[in-house]
């Protein structure tokens, strides 16, 4: 199976999980291909983000959701669409996690793969 991040963003956020603050959020939209296969998954991590340095992603703060599961292949038609709903979909996975994240507030440029 071959993994590729299509985004990945951090973004100031707030939530407290398992009694610990975090402040900021990574913001993902992943795509898993393999033996004529894809799968597209949205997710969210929330981690402390205590300093401007502090980039250390937690485990346990983390939600996702599978959007698409298939035969096939990449398409940027469909990453397209999973884009442009993407902060919808990672907002209500930050609501299970009783978190908010502040789509204006990027802590560094979106890679897209």
């Amino acid at each position: 199976m071959r993994t590729v991040n299509v985004y990945d963003c951090y973004y100031s956020a707030k939530c407290v999980f398992s009694g610990r603050e975090r402040h900021a959020a990574r913001v993902l939209l992943i795509a898993e291909s393999g033996g004529g296969e894809i799968c597209y998954e949205a997710a969210v991590s929330f981690f402390p983000h205590d300093t401007e340095e502090d980039f250390a992603v937690s485990c346990d703060a983390y939600a996702s959701k599978k959007l698409y599961s298939g035969k096939g292949r990449r398409s940027k038609k469909r990453e397209a669409e999973y884009l442009n709903s993407l902060e919808e979909i990672c907002d209500a996975l930050a609501r299970e996690l009783g978190g908010s994240i502040f789509w204006d507030q990027p802590l560094n440029c979106a890679r897209l793969g």
